[in-house]
């Protein structure tokens, strides 16, 4: 049962990753007010906390519950796997540290540099072939 409740609460965080990155997408103009990047802000609080059920759900279904650690461990598909979601973990620092940066500036309007939405848009982009690499592994691709 703790499986499913691991599973479970690893594909919740899943949902929630992705929804405030979207989110934080369709937010961030070129030009932002001091409360609109407060909103973002919180909208990233949100996010990086959904990536650390990811992870330490993952990390539990990885070593602890479910299959040996060795399905996992020893299929090329998983690593790839691992290595977009912690490119996507990189990826976020550079507009969290824009945001952080910039939430007490006393301008009005805040230009936010076209790096940060392309790197929130290259996040979805790797977060979208995360679960395409997870059903790969289901099916058993990558293993020998």
């Amino acid at each position: 049962m703790e499986y499913v409740l691991v599973k479970y609460l690893h594909l919740l965080g899943v949902f929630v990753l992705f929804s405030t990155l979207v989110t934080e997408h369709v937010f961030v103009k070129p030009e932002m007010s001091n409360a609109d990047l407060k909103k973002i802000l919180a909208i990233d609080l949100i996010y990086g906390l959904s990536v650390l059920v990811v992870l330490a759900a993952g990390l539990s279904l990885w070593f602890l519950v479910g299959k040996p650690s060795g399905f996992y461990s020893s299929n090329p598909v998983f690593h790839i796997k691992v290595g977009l979601f912690l490119l996507i973990g990189l990826l976020s620092i550079y507009p969290t540290a824009f945001f952080l940066k910039n939430r007490k500036s006393s301008a009005s309007v805040i230009a936010v540099p076209k790096a940060v939405v392309m790197f929130i848009r290259v996040e979805l982009l790797f977060l979208v072939l995360i679960p395409l690499l997870a059903v790969l592994m289901a099916q058993g691709y990558g293993l020998t």
